[in-house]
């Protein structure tokens, strides 16, 4: 069983401590070498080049749309936990990680795409529009939610594809563990060094002429250029100063970004045996 959650600095005075833990972090064995196998089978997975068609393009957004959605959750929970995010406010945490973190947060809540401020969850949905996918399920999802519906009830009743509602689970069950150093692993290993290996082989897959998929490539594009840049490599820094030399810490991180790698490749596959 995991550990429980690390302690962070809630009061001005144990902030001094923690400071400068992100430009500094003490060296451990690169989390990515120990996960290697699960990041090399997910960049080279079968669906990428069957995006291909509208119909199969249409089966895929319809699922990724979910995963999409519940990165938001993940950020934001890792976002509670390196930073002060209630009133009154203290200065919590590592300068450095409050930034990084505020930083994704402003791009991925409120980026600028083409003069228009909007998230990147909005995006995909003008996408998934587009392309004339099914939205339905993921805007009753978002509208629940809003009305104070839980979660499991939510997933529920808005009729989400059950490859999607199981990915969500997992990704709700790595939040549920309220742990800073866990919620990097899930987030750095399982998102931001994943994405760009798995978006550069969608984007080679959707080059095909004909299809209304510009907002699509839009999104993809996007997020290549963010996450394949300085994203990455600061969240590999936040891990690491969140995790510094503990190998307990290293041993669970390891395990939740294995889990993370492993419960995409199995949406991905299932969303392949899906396409028409």
């Amino acid at each position: 069983m995991l550990a429980d959650a690390i302690s962070l600095p809630s009061s001005p005075s144990s902030v001094a401590s923690s400071v400068a833990v992100i430009s500094d972090p003490i060296p451990f064995t690169p989390i990515h070498d120990l996960v290697r196998p699960q990041l090399l089978a997910l960049a080279h997975h079968p669906l990428y080049e069957k995006l291909n068609d509208v119909a199969r393009l249409r089966v895929f957004l319809e699922h990724h749309v979910f995963c999409v959605w519940d990165f938001m959750s993940l950020l934001k929970a890792l976002q509670g936990a390196l930073t002060c995010t209630e009133v009154p406010w203290i200065p919590i945490g590592d300068p450095g990680m409050r930034r990084f973190i505020n930083e994704i947060v402003l791009e991925e809540e409120s980026d600028v795409v083409d003069g228009q401020v909007l998230s990147h969850f909005e995006l995909y949905l003008m996408a998934m529009d587009d392309i004339g996918a099914n939205t339905v399920p993921a805007r009753r999802l978002v509208n629940a939610i809003y009305q104070g519906v839980p979660l499991p009830i939510a997933l529920k009743m808005c009729e989400v594809p059950t490859a999607a509602h199981t990915f969500v689970q997992n990704t709700y069950s790595f939040i549920d563990m309220r742990s800073p150093h866990t919620l990097a692993a899930a987030f750095t290993v399982g998102r931001e060094q994943a994405i760009p290996a798995m978006f550069a082989g969608m984007v080679k897959g959707l080059c095909w002429a004909g299809a209304p998929a510009d907002k699509v490539l839009l999104y993809l594009e996007r997020h290549l250029e963010l996450d394949g840049g300085s994203h990455s490599i600061l969240a590999e820094k936040l891990l690491t100063g969140l995790c510094q030399d503990d190998p307990d810490k290293w041993l669970e991180a390891t395990q939740v970004a294995e889990l993370a790698l492993k419960a995409r490749y199995g949406l991905w596959s299932q969303v392949e045996a899906l396409l028409p």
